[in-house]
């Protein structure tokens, strides 16, 4: 599998072209801080998802009146991206329609994923473009793995998520299966900003919250080395690792939007947060990754 480099002096991004998704976010003194894809737990590291986020009921969805399908987070994920532009500390991954996309989203259209690394923080900017006479109706999000501990000595349960404001977030209700079931209700935050992290949260799998704010740093007190993770224009966050298990690593997941409605079959023209993007128009979305050490 092909892969791209870019690094400077704080550090050094590898990218893969299947699902132009992050293969490590290294540090100059050689820390990685991505999850690094143990099949134990979790094979993946950091997909972009598009162009819908987690499932669908029936695996289908209806669009200009007819049925079609499509896989968990969309195709983006399983398909090979072109490296189109590559500079020592820039990248730009671009998937375009073909035939294997059309038969499960019948729009033309580009996604490119941009990878910029700026001091010791990379941004990733989403950008759609509608090539197509019609509107496109998509969900858009990303699914990094971190680390967890990110140092030697520390254990899973030290960690936590601190979220940037004070804030008391909604949990997106979901059924046993990972469908909205309408329920949304408060999920308190220690000091109504802190989370503090245990492999227990998670057995009932993800977490989707609402109202958070922009931006979460996963931390332990009184240790410099962090990540954060910043969304300014998603409303929606995810957090997950593998239910029931004693996996060691977290996703925070900026979202666009959300999962099917169970037992509904989306009708995407219906679905009120998944984005319109009109005939020859792009979408850009930019969220980003700061490294402390």
């Amino acid at each position: 599998m092909n892969r791209a480099v870019i690094q400077n002096r704080f550090l050094r991004v590898e990218v893969e072209e299947r699902g132009a998704q992050l293969l490590s976010i290294r540090t100059a003194d050689g820390v990685e801080f991505l999850w690094q894809g143990d099949p134990a737990y979790w094979p993946d590291r950091a997909p972009n998802l598009f162009p819908y986020v987690a499932r669908l009921t029936e695996g289908s969805y209806y669009l200009d009146g007819l049925l079609y399908h499509m896989d968990i987070h969309g195709f983006a994920p399983y398909l090979n991206f072109a490296l189109k532009e590559q500079t020592p500390t820039r990248l730009v991954f671009e998937l375009t329609s073909s035939k294997r996309t059309l038969a499960a989203y019948p729009r033309a259209f580009a996604f490119r994923v941009i990878y910029k690394l700026e001091d010791s923080g990379l941004s990733i900017t989403y950008e759609v473009e509608n090539r197509d006479e019609r509107i496109m109706y998509f969900g858009l999000g990303a699914h990094p793995g971190f680390r967890v501990p990110l140092r030697a000595g520390k254990q899973f349960q030290d960690y936590r998520l601190r979220f940037e404001a004070p804030c008391r977030p909604r949990r997106i209700g979901f059924t046993d299966d990972c469908f909205l079931d309408g329920t949304d209700q408060e999920f308190p935050l220690e000091g109504d900003q802190l989370l503090p992290l245990s492999h227990s949260l998670f057995d009932d799998d993800a977490i989707v919250l609402k109202e958070v704010g922009h931006r979460v740093t996963l931390e332990t007190a009184g240790d410099t080395r962090s990540v954060s993770v910043e969304f300014p224009g998603m409303d929606y966050l995810g957090l997950w690792h593998m239910p029931r298990t004693d996996a060691p690593y977290v996703c925070i997941e900026p979202w666009c939007s959300l999962p099917s409605v169970k037992g509904k079959i989306a009708v995407f023209e219906k679905q009120s947060d998944l984005i319109v993007l009109h005939p020859n128009k792009i979408y850009r979305n930019t969220w980003s990754i700061k490294i402390s050490v």
